[in-house]
């Protein structure tokens, strides 16, 4: 390295550590222990979306029901871990591939541009911080998904997520969602239903459940795909995944007098 260039880059890696130990200490500003035993009223999100609407003159109304774990259908579970994080049991909250290419993009944009977030962090974000695009912001969002990932179980973090996650404008939760757009409870959840659910989640304003575009249609074929060959779809989940129509009766090319073994005609005069 230019010698010359020495004072600056000592600089640049002072501001970084400074940064970062910023960040660190407003996570460390959130009671994470408390997620264990209770769920807050509202988050930031939600707050977010009130103010906004209110700043707009429009009337808002929040839907949020909270339903426990086993009551959240297993395919909707497994759908939006496939779409969101494939990899949310492996890693400790936060996915260093994803992040080094968010990085790559971000320094190419010069501003945050892609988030690279887990289930843990998307999570941290909803709760505590709210939907700013800062480096502040999104390293103070890294070290409370770490602190997360310490004190709660895996379950729980899912459990939280799945329940106030952002699924349209006023909806949050995996219950509000069914109901408000299907008319069913979370539990009672289709596979074309839990799919198209699971692939809205990337902008649930942009994108309609009850109306997909062609981009959330090759998300749901994505989604099918890789459960299908896991074994989370048997055959006939996957087409109604799809919306493909149901197989048609196999044809027994016989009348039901065939079946009861009577003749298809009267027997000749003698």
């Amino acid at each position: 390295m230019n010698r010359a260039l020495l004072p600056l880059a000592a600089l640049l890696l002072g501001a970084c550590v400074a940064l970062a130990a910023l960040s660190a200490a407003r996570a460390g500003l959130y009671d994470v222990a408390r997620l264990a035993r209770a769920v807050p009223a509202r988050t930031a999100i939600m707050l977010e979306r009130e103010a906004a609407a209110a700043r707009a003159g429009r009337s808002w109304r929040m839907r949020h029901t909270w339903v426990p774990y086993d009551r959240i259908s297993p395919l909707l579970r497994r759908a939006v871990l496939t779409a969101e994080d494939d990899a949310f049991y492996q890693h400790g909250g936060l996915d260093w591939s994803e992040l080094r290419a968010a990085a790559r993009r971000d320094l190419e944009e010069r501003r945050v541009v892609r988030g690279g977030s887990t289930i843990t962090q998307q999570l941290a974000k909803n709760l505590f911080l709210g939907d700013g695009r800062t480096v502040t912001r999104k390293l103070t969002e890294v070290f409370l998904a770490l602190r997360m990932e310490r004190t709660l179980s895996k379950r729980r973090i899912f459990e939280l997520y799945l329940n106030l996650i952002e699924w349209g404008d006023g909806v949050f939760g995996a219950e509000a969602a069914a109901r408000r757009y299907f008319g069913v409870s979370a539990a009672d959840l289709s596979p074309r239903q839990a799919l198209l659910l699971a692939a809205v989640i990337i902008n649930p304003h942009r994108y309609s459940v009850l109306d997909p575009p062609r981009r959330i249609e090759r998300r749901v074929r994505m989604i099918a795909s890789r459960m299908r060959r896991r074994g989370a779809l048997d055959r006939a989940q996957y087409d109604q995944a799809l919306g493909l129509p149901p197989p048609a009766p196999p044809d027994s090319g016989a009348t039901a007098g065939d079946s009861l073994g009577a003749p298809l005609s009267p027997p000749a005069t003698p």
